[in-house]
């Protein structure tokens, strides 16, 4: 019987969340094909107790267990050799902040299964925490704009119990009539949505969100065919896209002029266009609120600073110098910039989460694994796979 250890979070500060809540640990145990351990954990959104009151092992040893489960990147200090991992690394991208973790699990014959890189076979993600994020980041984004306007108020998400008492605070909520633009198309995207939706936006078309004036508050959502064209072309293809991101523009400057917020919710690399550049802030520019779900800095969104943290997610940019300020003041850009967004719902997150686990990754894992699950294995025994050879630079010591 394969065992799974779930880690408690070493990363600081810690990770509230968890890869598999008490009930879908009692699920896996009960089929009696796997079993889960728990390593006992203070910051858990799931305590001790819960797990142990459905029939749950909690040990802090771990060394017995054959697969290794958790959610950010595990701390050199706490990695077990020859074991195998899977988490979010952070190191797809080759961030040079990860390289060492990157260099301790070669050495300590690690199999390093990122669960970032567990795609269907078109590359869309199959299992992450994106929903939440993008409920998350809306919410935010519509927090900041009341606060700056002071046209409406809205509390913090974590001070709520669960998504369902979240979603009656929007209930009577009146919000006057700005646009919004939300880039993107996959989880982010569908959770931005949910919650312009349940706030009582309006969708509108792409033509009639830039040409109109409304009486009411409007959202647009833009795709990639919306917010990208070939420079030659003229065309987009997304599966091109993706391999030639460099001959591509950005069509996302006439929004820049109509918008109030901005939810930013693309996938972005290095190689991809921004969707403007800091010399297209002018007069012109009318966006007074970004929420950048994304969060990469310096990214898709050039006037994203850094990370900002769950208590104090919001900061002003100086529209002429793009220097970091104090967050609504109307001469300002506010961005909203934080990476664990999902933290501040963290029990449905990762209710979310381990139901994508159980119905995608455990039955393969059972199996001895499928090509679904073999390329998304970065290590193999320390050694990097040949799905990843392009890291090989990366991972030299």
């Amino acid at each position: 019987m394969l065992v799974i250890g779930l880690i408690k979070e070493g990363k600081v500060p810690a990770d509230n969340r968890v890869a598999l809540t008490p009930e879908q640990c009692k699920l896996i145990n009960k089929s009696g094909k796997l079993k889960v351990v728990v390593q006992s954990s203070p910051h858990r959104c799931f305590s001790d107790k819960e797990y142990k009151r459905v029939g749950i092992e909690i040990s802090d040893d771990l060394h017995n267990c054959d697969v290794l489960m958790g959610i950010k990147e595990v701390p050199v200090n706490m990695l077990i050799e020859n074991k195998t991992y899977l988490f979010f690394s952070h190191t797809k991208k080759q961030q040079a902040f990860n390289q060492q973790l990157f260099h301790a699990m070669m050495d300590k014959k690690i199999t390093l299964l990122d669960y970032e890189c567990l795609e269907h076979e078109d590359g869309q993600r199959i299992i992450g925490f994106g929903f939440f994020a993008g409920v998350v980041g809306a919410h935010n984004g519509m927090m900041v704009y009341g606060k700056r306007s002071g046209s409406y108020e809205l509390g913090r998400v974590f001070e709520v119990k669960d998504y369902r008492d979240l979603i009656h605070t929007y209930f009577g909520l009146k919000i006057p009539n700005i646009k919004i633009a939300v880039t993107g198309s996959g989880r982010v995207a569908h959770g931005i949505v949910e919650v312009m939706n349940l706030m009582g936006i309006t969708e509108v078309e792409p033509d009639e969100y830039v040409e109109k004036k409304f009486s009411y508050p409007v959202y647009v959502q833009l795709k990639g065919h919306d917010l990208y064209t070939h420079r030659k072309l003229k065309t987009y293809r997304r599966e091109h896209f993706h391999e030639y991101p460099e001959e591509y523009r950005s069509r996302f400057l006439p929004y820049t002029h109509c918008t109030d917020i901005l939810m930013n919710g693309i996938y972005w690399e290095t190689s991809m266009p921004r969707l403007f550049e800091r010399e297209d802030i002018d007069d012109n520019f009318k966006i007074q609120v970004i929420s950048d779900i994304t969060d990469d800095s310096f990214g898709s969104v050039p006037i994203n600073l850094g990370d900002q943290n769950i208590e104090n997610p919001v900061y002003g940019v100086d529209r002429k110098n793009f220097e970091k300020k104090a967050a609504f003041l109307t001469e300002n850009i506010d961005v909203i910039a934080v990476s664990n967004l999902p933290n501040e719902l963290p029990r449905d997150a990762s209710r979310y989460f381990g139901e994508q686990l159980l119905k995608f990754v455990l039955p393969e894992l059972i199996k001895g694994g499928n090509e679904m699950t073999e390329r998304a294995i970065m290590l193999k025994e320390g050694k990097l796979t040949e799905h990843f050879s392009y890291l090989s630079d990366y991972a030299k010591h």
